[in-house]
Parts: C-alpha cells; sequence; structure tokens
C-alpha cells in the first residue's frame, strides 16, 4: 500500500467527500475513486459506504482511518527527530493551522510570508472557522494548531496568549463624526445590532459582557448575525442605523477612508485576548512550535 493512497483514504474520511478530497490532494476525483478502491481490493472489504452524493465510514473504514492518523502522527515525529540531528533550528513537513475568523483575515496574513521565507519546507494550510469549530477540528485531529478569541475554554485543551484585542461599536460613519462623548449604554444597545454568528469568540465576549450588566442578547434587537466581520462592515455601511460589534483591528481601512466609525458605550468595555491552542498534554509538532515563537514575536512588534 502505497503512502499516498493512505493519504487520498485520510482525506475522503476527513471530508466524507470524494470532490473535496480531490480538491485538497489536487487530484483528480477519478484518481481519488481509483485509490479507494485499490484499497478496498487490498483489504477486501468496503471501506466506505456510498449513497448518492453522501459517503459514509464502514466499520472497516474507521478502523483504518485510526490507524492511518497513528501512521502519519509517527511518521510526522520521525521527521522532527530526524531534522532535528542535522538541523537543531529548522523545520519541515506539514503544518495544519486553524483560526478563527478575525484572526484568519486581520492578523495572520501578515505574518505567513515571513515565516515561510524562514522555513521553506513547512507545507502551510490555514483553515478558517469559528472558534468553537476550531477547537472540535483540534479534537478531531484535523489540526496541528489552532488559534481563537473568546473565554469559552476546554478543558481538553491547552490556551496560550497570543495577542490582546478590544472589540468596539461602530457604525456607518457621519458628517459630524464619532461622538465625542460616550452614547449611554440603552441608548445604543435601542440600534439595530449587526452581530457574529452563535460559536464564534467576537459575539460570546459581547454575550459575556452584556450578561455582567444584566441584559440578554435576545432582548435587544439583532437585525441579522453573518459569519464573518466583513459581511458586517458591510452591512453597516448600507445601514445608517445599525450598530455592530467587530475587532478593533478589523478597521483600519475602513477608518482611514471615513467609511465607519467607532462609537464609545458608556460603562461597555470589551476586552479579549488572542490565543493559541493545541491539545492538552500532546506535544506540537516542530513546525507548530517554530512557527507559535515566530507569530507571537512578530505581533509583540507590531504592538
Amino acid at each position: 500500500m502505497s503512502d499516498f493512497r493512505l493519504r487520498v483514504f485520510q482525506a475522503v474520511a476527513r471530508h466524507l467527500s470524494f470532490t473535496k478530497a480531490a480538491q485538497e490532494l489536487f487530484v483528480t476525483q477519478p484518481a481519488v475513486t481509483k485509490h479507494i478502491h485499490e484499497l478496498e481490493k487490498h483489504y477486501g472489504q468496503r471501506l466506505l459506504e456510498r449513497r448518492g452524493n453522501r459517503v459514509a465510514l464502514t466499520e472497516a473504514g474507521r478502523l483504518l482511518q485510526s490507524h492511518a492518523e497513528a501512521v502519519a502522527a509517527s511518521a510526522q515525529q520521525l521527521d522532527d527527530q530526524l531534522l532535528t540531528l542535522r538541523d537543531p533550528d529548522e523545520a519541515a513537513g506539514r503544518l495544519r493551522l486553524g483560526a478563527s475568523t478575525t484572526l484568519c483575515q486581520y492578523v495572520l496574513p501578515g505574518v505567513l510570508p515571513a515565516f515561510q521565507a524562514r522555513h521553506p519546507n513547512v507545507q502551510l494550510t490555514l483553515a478558517n472557522a469559528n472558534s468553537e469549530h476550531i477547537a472540535e477540528a483540534l479534537l478531531r485531529g484535523d489540526l496541528d494548531l489552532g488559534f481563537v478569541e473568546g473565554r469559552s475554554r476546554s478543558r481538553d485543551l491547552h490556551y496560550e496568549l497570543l495577542l490582546p484585542d478590544e472589540l468596539v461599536a461602530v457604525r456607518r460613519a457621519t458628517p459630524t463624526g464619532p461622538p465625542t462623548t460616550p452614547l449611554p449604554l440603552a441608548e445604543a444597545l435601542a440600534h439595530p445590532l449587526v452581530l457574529r454568528e452563535r460559536g464564534s469568540g467576537t459575539l460570546e465576549v459581547l454575550e459575556f459582557a452584556l450578561r455582567e450588566l444584566k441584559i440578554k442578547l435576545n432582548a435587544l434587537q439583532v437585525a441579522f448575525y453573518f459569519d464573518n466581520t466583513e459581511s458586517i462592515k458591510g452591512y453597516l455601511e448600507a445601514a445608517p442605523e445599525a450598530l455592530g460589534f467587530v475587532s478593533r483591528r478589523a478597521l483600519a481601512r475602513e477608518l482611514t477612508a471615513s467609511r465607519l466609525e467607532i462609537v464609545p458605550i458608556e460603562g461597555l468595555y470589551l476586552p479579549r485576548q488572542f490565543e493559541a491552542v493545541w491539545v492538552q498534554g500532546k506535544q506540537l509538532p516542530r513546525a507548530a512550535q517554530r512557527f507559535l515563537s515566530f507569530a507571537q514575536q512578530q505581533l509583540k512588534s507590531s504592538l
């Protein structure tokens, strides 16, 4: 059994989709199907059940997936150890990163080119999902290292500070400019609100702060929930009465172009922090260790 066929099976098992596996591996869908058929012939049993466009793992498939993950982890560990013998400062191999939306759109992209230049042998991927889904992907073994925001913690994950952040209220820019004094909280929350979706760290921070003030989110007038910050900003530019809450780090272009403005709110301060996260008790691969250290240094110097 070739190593690539095992990789094909892992991709299909991860996505439960031949099409997505083909896209991930940059091969054709017929090639994926061929490799799966050859594996099933090799083992003499079905690994996948095909029901129309849906795919599910059989019991044999789940067993192979478990062993394939162990083989991949062992191979990565061997690569790391051999590389350490040759060059203690170098890193190589696959590094699967995952980041919540704000980090993926506004923080990490600026770090990636310099890291790639320093460590050209690391094969980087970066998945974008909300904080809740990043945590789930880490626990499934789909990611090596995650970056999240919010207040929720899992006892199965380890968290480490990456960068401080702050959520701010924002609206479409007005001719008179931002308020010179903070808006009363009741007045601000009377506006139609544009928020991130359930499971996002951004919404979690806001909801926690409001709860401390004895205010329930479901008692407010929410105009729309979005799964990304860019959509919130676009909505606000077209809705003069609406108010949104986003990361201060996501507003540089809109503030400079006078398309949006920050609205201070009396009694509502929304600090948070971006954090690196990985599975508790699991040693990070060398490439992940190098990336985390590099990102922390780069972002610290940008403050």
